[in-house]
């Protein structure tokens, strides 16, 4: 019987040993996941206004957007429904830019995504919208750049072409790959 009462022994005290681990573990508190406070925003603003000066007090743009989350531990600011309105240093007529997305960085750049269209609100100007994937704003100088694929339209003609640069207070443009021109017959 002394090997009945040893077995016996040896399964109650790792049926005892099992249960206090058990208890153990279920008596010690529940970690949770901590929120990851880089993907909260700071703060939200909702049907966004807002116009921004230069140093002399000259209108420099403004931003109109549906939804702005800014964080500032990422230092980005994310658009929904962005429209700028772009006013060149030389007194010219502003030009208008918008998309479905926009994302600002902390050095006055702007990443314009998804149904990119800048339009000029002079409507004498030879050039009167570039549409495209992306497009790159630089607010400091009002330089807008894309690699992609672009579609400017202008007083009779459409171009097609990639690798576009627009200074907006010159007025100059440079197309690095240019596709296809199409010229509209007048009738006049």
């Amino acid at each position: 019987m002394n090997r009945l009462y040893g077995l016996a022994t040896i399964v109650f005290l790792f049926a005892a040993l099992s249960y206090s681990i058990i208890e153990w573990r279920a008596s010690q508190p529940v970690e949770t996941d901590a929120i990851d406070t880089d993907l909260t925003p700071d703060f939200i603003a909702e049907t966004l206004k807002s116009d921004i000066f230069s140093e002399t007090g000259k209108l420099s743009y403004a931003i109109d957007a549906s939804r702005m989350e800014h964080y500032s531990d990422l230092e980005v600011t994310y658009f929904e429904l962005p429209e700028y309105t772009l006013y060149p240093k030389n007194n010219e007529s502003p030009w208008k830019i918008s998309a479905k997305e926009g994302t600002l960085y902390n050095n006055n750049r702007v990443m314009l995504e998804n149904r990119v269209l800048l339009q000029a609100t002079d409507e004498n100007s030879l050039i009167q919208k570039i549409q495209g994937k992306s497009l790159e704003l630089d607010l400091n100088t009002n330089i807008i750049s894309s690699e992609q694929t672009i579609l400017i339209q202008g007083k009779g003609f459409t171009m097609y072409g990639s690798g576009l640069i627009v200074d907006l207070n010159t007025k100059q443009m440079t197309l690095t790959e240019h596709v296809q021109t199409i010229y509209k017959k007048n009738d006049s």
